[in-house]
């Protein structure tokens, strides 16, 4: 057979290329298109099968569920009797599945426990256990390959990822309980992970020793008081347009809600607290645009917000008002600042550091940004008009944290007597003009009180 010359080669590629991206640009670049009535295509990589001998012995002896889920009919309400089960289970059909915290499905160690591969079906009740742990199948408790179900009420544990949804929308994913094995936190799966989803309601799950709870190429879905606790990212978006995430408690995590090269979304009236260590972020941006935060409590993490190149599109903003910012290593930390970020009636108080710029190319950074009406525990002014708001404006100003920011290595003696001594003596006699950081123009001499959450 002869060879393509050099130029059919090259017209052949940009053929074969422009005839998938004609189907898959507008979702690649992150569009809010709806394909809920799109065909699903084949996207997992086929589950291996296991002989029973392979299976840990604890599932020796015990029923199948599948052969529970072969007998009921299309559309019935299965309701097994209590006890555990071996799987894996493959459902192809719609059923309601009410377990009642009562049954168990476990798989022994190998493979996916249960795959879900229809629409319109209830899963409630359940325990799942014991899936495989290979990355290369994504080996889960629950795979949802399906639109309108609704996952309540599950407990999946033993299982390298959580839930696993892929191509599926609409669904209701409510109160279900989700831990990982027990693997080292960077290589244990995703508690939950929703994959070109769109429009689903994840509320009151407890996401507990998982890695991260991700949404990606995924729009308009809705995070709804979820508590996360011991993981890696409470919440990942990429390339994820509009999701809501409200009521949730994160704590203990490595990063609390993060933004990647996505547009538009809200966070609020969440708690996010002690996002420590190397990477310790509470919200965090990169190359995002039109993102609203606004009266979350942000506490006790290494950076309270952390902006990388945000926002991103021209004329966009970032809209951050109504938080607190409260003991954290930095309250706000910008990186390769673009503008765009008006922040508005927040409360700073007990950081280490109420703001920074990281990587700034200019020393004079507050024309790219708007501050008003903020609450500053380093304020240093009157209000004798008693209208709630200082008499001059704010200046934060740059002296020795310009040591640790340009050379991280130092911050490990950020607050130590030999670096007060030296702001001190900088604030007293500076050798140089500081950093003007920012300018509130209004800020606000009473500390708002604040509203607990429910």
């Amino acid at each position: 057979m002869r060879t393509l010359s050099k130029l059919g080669k090259v017209g052949l590629a940009t053929a074969l290329i422009l005839a998938f991206s004609s189907g898959n640009t507008q979702q690649e670049r992150g569009s809010n298109a709806d394909l809920s009535t799109a065909p699903r295509v084949g996207i997992d990589r086929p589950k291996q099968t296991f002989m029973l001998h392979e299976r840990d012995k604890r599932v020796h002896g015990l029923k199948p569920f599948q052969e529970l889920v072969d007998q009921a009919p299309e559309g019935s309400v299965l309701k097994p009797p209590p006890g555990i089960y071996a799987g894996p289970v493959v459902i192809d059909k719609p059923l309601t599945i009410e377990g009642n915290g009562q049954v168990t499905i476990d798989s022994g160690d190998k493979g996916t426990v249960m795959i879900l591969n229809a629409s319109n079906t209830v899963l409630r009740g359940l325990h799942l256990t014991g899936s495989g742990d290979s990355h290369d199948t994504d080996d889960s408790c629950l795979d949802v390959r399906g639109n309108n179900n609704v996952i309540e009420n599950i407990k999946a544990d033993n299982c390298l990822f959580g839930l696993d949804f892929k191509q599926s929308n609409h669904n209701l994913i409510r109160g279900n309980e989700i831990r990982s094995k027990a693997f080292e936190l960077g290589v244990r799966g995703d508690g939950l992970r929703l994959w070109y989803s769109n429009d689903n309601v994840v509320e009151k799950n407890q996401i507990i020793d998982s890695r991260d709870m991700v949404a990606w190429y995924s729009h308009r879905n809705v995070f709804r008081e979820n508590l996360g606790r011991r993981s890696r990212y409470s919440i990942h978006f990429m390339f994820a347009n509009d999701n809501v995430v409200e009521r949730n408690q994160f704590y203990d995590n490595a990063v609390g809600v993060y933004f990647m090269y996505t547009e538009g979304g809200v966070v609020r009236d969440n708690v996010i607290s002690h996002a420590t260590g190397a990477t310790g972020m509470g919200i965090g941006f990169k190359e995002a645009s039109g993102t609203i935060i606004e009266n979350n409590e942000i506490i006790y993490c290494g950076v309270g917000i952390g902006s990388d190149l945000s926002p991103f599109q021209p004329d966009a903003t970032i809209e951050i008002r109504n938080n607190r910012l409260a003991y954290n290593g930095i309250g706000i930390l910008f990186n390769s600042e673009t503008g765009g970020n008006n922040m508005v009636d927040n409360v700073f108080e007990g950081n280490l550091t109420q703001v920074t710029y990281g990587g700034r190319g200019d020393n004079n950074n507050n024309p790219k940004n708007f501050w008003q009406g903020n609450y500053w525990d380093d304020y240093q002014g009157f209000d004798r008009d008693g209208d709630g708001f200082g008499d001059q404006t704010h200046g934060l100003y740059s002296y020795t944290d310009q040591i640790w920011v340009e050379m991280p290595v130092a911050r490990f003696f950020r607050s130590s007597p030999v670096m007060e001594l030296l702001d001190f003596l900088e604030r007293l006699a500076p050798f140089s003009a500081p950093d003007l950081i920012l300018r509130d123009e209004k800020p606000r001499f009473v500390k708002p009180v604040r509203v607990a959450q429910s």
